[in-house]
């Protein structure tokens, strides 16, 4: 089989295509003959070494797949040879609260799912949704479920409350989606006009264009008559997190997602003690309960997840570029 490693950090260029042997499954594992997998940011950082430093050179990236399966180990009895399944973005996390193991996470201390073929267990697997395709079923993992978590506990959005996303990256947009289908009213920021029309198409009420607004958390608070947004998908860090403090309402809960912006953070103490919001909330996407409560909304809505670009195996390196140069509009898939 084909499988992509990435070697020393520093570089794209990096991952190399090598060719090994087809893993068997053991006891309790499935064999996977993976079909397409998405990129995430924390994969480019791993790249750069941004993320998981100490992380060992030689493992195989990317922690989001879907494929069917193509084997079974003595002992299976969730999964058959033909079954279509994703997988759960940290396979030791089954529910209940973070149980503090981001070192089994796939691509940092394990291998991921950058490979035509890979073994995992059983209990790392869902059923895919029916009738997605698998290109669309491997963007859920990691950026659908941290959405969902973001937007459904522990104090759900409801139809009552305005939620503010960030960008249009993969989180952003599945944030975007999953809160209209719940009937939230959704303020967007973009970079650009033509954005800002594909994130009104999407069903965003308000769009707001940070380069010509970058006091844009001012003009969010202004959106809702003075009282800011409720929930506030925050996945820029240092370089948004000043605005997000004026955007949020005195109640308003700030899931801290994401880490785009790596400059210093320019918020003042007395910023922070002052600013609009009750709660900030670690997302370290989601367990997977998690991902089987996702999975059970999906399949009463219709959803249909956003994608930037396809791109065959061979062309992996050019799926890697797409995502680093920042102007992706939803997900970079690798179809298989």
């Amino acid at each position: 089989m084909k499988v992509y490693r990435l070697g020393r950090r520093g570089s794209i260029h990096s991952l190399g295509l090598h060719e090994e042997p087809v893993p068997r499954p053991q006891r309790g594992e499935v064999l996977v003959r993976v079909r397409a997998v998405s990129l995430n940011y924390r994969d480019l950082a791993m790249v750069y070494g941004h993320y998981f430093p100490d992380a060992p050179d030689g493992l195989i990236p990317v922690s989001d797949a879907a494929g069917e399966v193509a084997d079974v180990g003595e002992g299976v009895t969730g999964f058959a040879v033909g079954d279509r399944v994703i997988n759960v973005f940290n396979p030791r996390w089954f529910g209940g609260p973070y149980p503090g193991t981001a070192a089994y996470e796939y691509g940092t201390a394990q291998d991921g799912w950058l490979t035509q073929y890979k073994t995992v267990s059983e209990e790392s697997l869902v059923a895919m949704p029916h009738g997605m395709s698998f290109e669309q079923a491997a963007t859920l993992p990691c950026a659908a479920v941290t959405a969902w978590t973001a937007l459904t506990g522990p104090l759900p959005v409801t139809a009552a409350d305005t939620v503010l996303t960030q960008g249009t990256g993969g989180v952003s947009l599945f944030a975007l989606q999953l809160a209209k289908l719940i009937g939230a009213r959704v303020i967007a920021t973009t970079s650009s006009p033509a954005k800002a029309e594909r994130l009104t198409a999407l069903g965003a009420d308000e769009v707001i264009d940070y380069t010509s607004n970058p006091q844009w958390g001012w003009l969010a608070r202004e959106l809702t008559g003075g009282r800011g947004v409720d929930r506030i998908i925050e996945v820029g860090g240092a370089a948004t997190f000043a605005q997000t403090l004026i955007a949020g309402s005195d109640r308003a809960e700030i899931d801290a997602i994401g880490f785009l912006g790596l400059k210093d953070w320019g918020v003042e103490f007395m910023d922070l003690f002052n600013g609009g919001f009750e709660t900030i909330r670690r997302i370290r996407v989601g367990s997977r309960q998690d991902t089987q409560s996702l999975l059970r909304f999906l399949a009463r809505h219709n959803l249909e997840p956003v994608i930037d670009g396809v791109y065959p195996f061979e062309q992996t390196l050019d799926a890697w570029h797409r995502l680093d140069t920042r102007a992706n509009f939803g997900k970079v898939v690798i179809t298989l």
